[in-house]
């Protein structure tokens, strides 16, 4: 039986590598999004405009670095500042 190729292997530790760092970067965006919307639920708009600003930058980092689709980043944006200005007009 043959042997893997070293460049293959190498190939394979890279994906790996990536693979994992992209699961991190999503991991904190949903952290973030889900942070976000409790505090919009406990309707704490100061503290809800700090997560906000937060998670956008964390998914715009995401989108740019190609982990998440551009329009995947702009539609969940969308969401959250309408779910925030739903909660400031509330007020």
């Amino acid at each position: 039986m043959a042997g893997k190729s070293s460049s293959a292997e190498k190939r394979h530790r890279q994906s790996e590598e990536r693979r994992l760092r992209n699961k991190a970067v999503k991991s904190s965006v949903r952290t973030s999004a889900k942070k976000f919307v409790l505090l919009t639920r406990k309707k704490e708009i100061g503290e809800a405009e700090a997560a906000l600003k937060d998670m956008i930058k964390k998914i715009d980092t995401a989108a740019r670095k190609g982990i998440i689709k551009k329009n995947t980043a702009a539609r969940k944006k969308s969401r959250m500042q309408r779910l925030y200005n739903s909660l400031k007009e509330a007020q």
